[in-house]
C-alpha cells in the first residue's frame, strides 16, 4: 500500500492507494498554522489513524508547498512560511521511525498526472498548479524532474513575459521580488486585477461568474488573465517544447482556458505550428495527494 500527503496551507489530506493504483482510503485535517511542531505531529497522527484502520503499513510520500534543498536538507521557498529553514524530512521520519519521500506539490502533481492520468504516455509533460499560487513541474517519460537546485518547473516565479506598459515592474510577490508570473495568474492575483480595472473587490469565482452574466470589466480582466497565461506558457514552449501542458488547481476549472490560450500562444512560440496540448488534470484537485503516493513507484 502507498499512502500519499499533501500538505498544504490549510489542509492536510492523506490518500491510500492499493498497488494497482485503486483508493482505498482518503481524508483531510486542517493545517495548524505558523506552528511546525503541531504540523509534523498532525501529519503522523493522520498516518497513525490510517494504517490502523486499514490494517497494514504503507510507503509514505510527501507533498510539500516547497522543496528540500540537496545542500542543506532543509525545506525551502514554502509559501507555508513556518516550514521553511526546517528540516522537515529528517524530524518526520525520526518521528514516523521509517524513510519517507518528501517532494514539490506541483512535482507531485505531474507525477499524478504523467503516472495515469492526463499526461499518460507523454514524452514531455509540464504540469501546472493555478490556484492560491502557482506553481509547475516537469515529468520526462514519467519521471519527475527535479533538477540540480530543487527547483525544476518553479515557472511562477519568474517575470511574466512579453510585459505590457501596465504590467511592468508589476505587483510585489511574498518572494520579495515584482512581477512575477504567480502575481498575475493566482486566483489572487486575478482578483487583484480586477480591483485595478473596477475598484471593486471579487474572489475568481465572482469574477468568472459576473463575466457569465455580461459584465465587461468582469470579461476584460479575464481576457487579459488569458492573455497573461497565453505568453507565459508560451514562454515554456520555447524551452521545454512539451507533448502536454496540464492545468490543475482552482483556476484549471475554468473552461474557456482551454479554447482560448491556445489561439493565443501561437504568437509568441517560436515554430510555424504548435502541436502542444493544453488539458484539465484528469484527477482534479486529487493529483497532487495521488502524486505524493507515486513517489514509491519505481518503475
Amino acid at each position: 500500500m502507498r499512502l500519499g500527503i499533501d500538505l498544504g496551507g490549510t489542509k492536510i489530506e492523506i490518500i491510500a492507494l492499493a498497488a494497482d493504483g485503486s483508493e482505498r482510503l482518503r481524508r483531510r485535517v486542517a493545517t495548524p498554522r505558523n506552528d511546525y511542531r503541531c504540523t509534523l505531529q498532525r501529519i503522523v497522527n493522520i498516518v497513525d489513524e490510517t494504517e490502523k484502520e486499514l490494517g497494514v503499513q504503507g510507503s509514505i510520500g510527501i507533498g510539500t508547498p516547497g522543496a528540500i534543498s540537496p545542500i542543506t536538507g532543509l525545506l525551502k521557498n514554502a509559501n507555508s512560511v513556518w516550514l521553511n529553514g526546517r528540516p522537515f524530512k529528517h524530524d518526520l521520519e525520526l518521528l514516523l521511525g521509517r524513510e519517507i519521500r518528501v517532494s514539490n506539490d506541483a512535482n507531485c502533481f505531474v507525477l499524478s498526472e504523467a503516472t495515469d492520468g492526463a499526461a499518460r504516455a507523454a514524452e514531455i509533460a509540464f504540469g501546472v498548479i493555478v490556484g492560491t499560487g502557482t506553481g509547475a513541474g516537469i515529468a520526462i517519460r514519467g519521471q519527475v524532474l527535479t533538477g540540480a537546485n530543487a527547483i525544476a518547473g518553479e515557472w511562477g516565479h519568474n517575470s511574466l513575459p512579453w510585459p505590457q506598459h501596465d504590467e511592468s515592474p508589476g505587483p510585489r510577490c511574498y518572494c520579495g521580488k515584482r512581477g512575477c508570473i504567480e502575481t498575475f495568474l493566482s486566483g489572487p492575483g486575478m482578483s487583484a486585477d480586477y480591483y485595478r480595472i473596477s475598484t471593486c473587490h471579487l474572489d475568481s469565482k465572482d469574477i468568472v461568474a459576473a463575466a457569465l452574466r455580461g459584465d465587461v470589466q468582469a470579461e476584460a480582466c479575464l481576457q487579459g488573465y488569458e492573455r497573461r497565461m497565453a505568453r507565459s506558457l508560451a514562454h515554456v514552449i520555447n524551452i521545454l517544447d512539451p507533448d502536454v501542458i496540464v492545468l490543475g488547481g482552482g483556476m484549471s476549472n475554468l473552461e474557456r482556458l482551454y479554447q482560448n490560450v491556445p489561439v493565443l500562444w501561437g504568437k509568441y512560440v517560436f515554430s510555424d505550428r504548435v502541436s502542444t496540448r493544453l488539458v484539465p488534470a484528469r484527477y482534479g484537485d486529487s493529483s497532487g495527494v495521488r502524486g505524493a503516493a507515486w513517489l514509491w513507484d519505481d518503475r
